[in-house]
């Protein structure tokens, strides 16, 4: 099997995905340029994916590289921020068809064309597993970010869209729900495969919420991880929570979406008094927003039935370690 080389990769693959961008220059020189307009901060997000964890040996080459655009800008979206540009680290297995490169490719160039983004820089090498980190890199008005740590005791915890979706892919992709009608399998590997990472209601959001956050290691997990940054306590309304038509079609008590990963929603706060500036967003934006709880003083997180009866939490979420 014949491989390009570094420089070939470089020159046939990757300096493609910078065309548009003039301070990139052609992925020539050692580094880019980013300018940041006066009043706003560059905003820095890394994300990685490592073959065996994060995908499967037999997902296509051209899903990996959509997923893994649409992951960091999720991270923006979840900061109000706007995406700018991104750098790719590839170690790449010199066994590793340049077919599949190339595909991985295939799939920045659609994504990063939908989201306005180009590639401005990064590195290659040799591995022995095959692993590829982005930096995106955005900007968001100063002094306007949306945290992790602006919960405040008696505001009201909200989530976009459904919850659980992709964990149900996941299992799919396991061979766990061999039963799976053919179109809801279509839909949640669609959801686990290509995330919409939701960066017009981050930006949005910037005047309306206290903290923000997207659910990518489970809701329950995610929500701590707020709840630890604000100081605060929260309370999840199980029957509350957002699920899609086919996932509640599968039945079951809920519990385990609350835990599995990889939504990229927007899980965020805000005070009560900014319920009816909510449910403009939602409605300018046509994406569905979802009161599923409140913050309180206090730590930690609890579920709740539709009678207040709290709910034991055995599994919080994906760690990695």
């Amino acid at each position: 099997m014949t491989r390009r080389g570094e420089f070939e990769l470089i020159a046939e693959v990757f300096r493609p995905l910078a065309e548009g961008d003039p301070l990139a220059f052609d992925l020539g020189d050692d580094a880019a340029l980013v300018p940041v307009p006066p009043g706003n901060h560059l905003v820095v997000t890394t994300d990685a994916m490592a073959a065996g964890v994060h995908f499967t040996a037999d997902t296509a080459a051209v899903d990996v590289g959509r997923k893994l655009l649409r992951v960091n800008l999720s991270d923006l979206a979840a900061m109000g921020a706007e995406p700018l540009a991104y750098t790719l680290t590839v170690a790449l297995p010199r066994d590793l068809p340049d077919e599949w490169v190339e595909g991985f490719a295939q799939g920045l160039r659609a994504d990063q064309t939908r989201y306005r983004v180009h590639l401005i820089g990064g590195d290659t090498i040799a591995a022995a597993d095959l692993v590829l980190s982005m930096t995106m890199l955005g900007r968001v008005e100063r002094d306007s970010e949306l945290r992790r740590g602006g919960a405040q005791p008696g505001d009201t915890l909200y989530v976009s869209g459904t919850i659980g979706d992709a964990g149900i892919g996941l299992r799919a992709t396991r061979g766990e729900l061999p039963d799976l009608d053919p179109d809801a399998r279509a839909f949640f590997l669609d959801r686990l495969l290509h995330p919409s990472p939701r960066l017009r209601l981050g930006r949005a959001l910037v005047a309306v919420a206290s903290a923000a956050i997207d659910v990518s290691d489970g809701l329950l997990a995610d929500l701590g991880h707020l709840c630890e940054q604000s100081g605060v306590a929260a309370t999840i309304r199980l029957d509350d929570v957002p699920i899609s038509p086919h996932a509640a079609e599968l039945g079951g008590d809920g519990m385990d979406r609350l835990s599995s990963g990889e939504d990229y929603e927007l899980l965020f706060t805000a005070p009560t008094q900014q319920r009816d500036a909510i449910a403009g967003v939602a409605g300018r934006l046509g994406i569905a927003i979802t009161a599923i709880g409140a913050i309180a003083e206090g730590v930690g997180v609890r579920v709740v039935d539709a009678d207040g009866n709290a709910i034991a939490v055995e599994r919080g979420g994906y760690t990695h370690f």
